[in-house]
């Protein structure tokens, strides 16, 4: 095994995550796009579960970029948090679970909020000299404030 080309891997794999959070902080539309693979799966179900709002599996790259992103624009300001991840590698495949912590506040008023602490299981797969997001499952491990103000 090539310890350098292990590290840079598990770098880009930590990263495929951290371009999810920004590119939604930022509302940076291809920074968000190029965490997942174009065959991508969202399931935000688990998470929202907790809280009563039941959320389909998104299926395809533009269909999560294109779900999330105006979902929250011009009305939902965010902030993202990564800890806590850990790795495993296995050929051109690998797992990443890590704890997300995600602010969301109104735009319009930031005194309505939902903050979560959530648990992310991710499949990612080497694409090119990047690692992309195949799979992505979260869940919910708290919350403070009201996500259906956010979320709908």
């Amino acid at each position: 095994m090539d310890v350098n080309q292990h590290l840079l891997d598990r770098v880009e794999i930590v990263d495929a995550l951290y371009r999810f959070g920004l590119g939604q902080d930022l509302r940076d539309r291809d920074l968000f796009a190029s965490a997942f693979a174009e065959d991508a799966e969202l399931d935000f179900g688990p998470a929202s579960a907790k809280w009563g709002a039941p959320s389909p599996v998104m299926v395809g790259r533009d269909t999560i970029v294109d779900t999330i992103l105006t979902l929250f624009e011009g009305r939902v300001d965010t902030t993202h948090q990564v800890t806590n991840p850990r790795v495993r590698i296995d050929g051109d495949t690998a797992t990443l679970t890590a704890l997300v912590e995600a602010q969301h506040l109104l735009s319009a008023d930031h005194g309505t909020f939902a903050l979560l602490k959530n648990f992310y299981d991710v499949d990612l797969l080497r694409d090119g000299d990047r690692w992309v997001m195949r799979r992505v499952r979260i869940d919910n491990a708290w919350y403070t404030g009201d996500p259906k103000a956010i979320f709908g």
